[in-house]
């Protein structure tokens, strides 16, 4: 058999075309935003105080997303269905947005991560006996 008389055929294993419920960007499927996102940004908003939301535009492997930011640096990212609508949720929770492409990532986000990657490596090094 000769390497591409599986294609003449048109036998082997086919593309699957992506799901109603997904966009498809490039060679990516990326899935869109839904009723468990909102609710996971709304819950984050409520049980956090000082939080700030980022607006992420869209890029060639994800969809809008909002970053959320508590005072402490806590954050969490959720897909939304556009940035007017993440801007619009945040003003509706009295949290400000920005434009995460026009101010960037806040320094303290960046801290947080560092505290917890050095914790977890920490802990790691005594459950190990190290």
């Amino acid at each position: 058999m000769a390497l591409f008389d599986r294609f003449r055929r048109g036998g082997g294993p086919r593309m699957r075309r992506p799901g109603s419920d997904s966009a498809r960007t490039g060679s990516t499927t990326v899935r869109a935003s839904d009723h468990e996102d909102e609710k996971h940004l709304r819950e984050f908003v409520t049980a956090r105080h000082g939080v700030e939301g980022f607006v992420e535009p869209r890029t060639a492997v994800s969809d809008v997303t909002l970053l959320l930011v508590a005072h402490d640096g806590e954050w969490t990212r959720r897909r939304v269905p556009s940035v007017q609508w993440a801007h619009s949720f945040c003003n509706k929770h009295q949290v400000p947005s920005y434009d995460a492409a026009v101010v960037g990532i806040p320094q303290r986000m960046r801290d947080f991560n560092s505290r917890r990657t050095a914790a977890e490596k920490a802990e790691r090094k005594r459950l190990l006996g190290g």
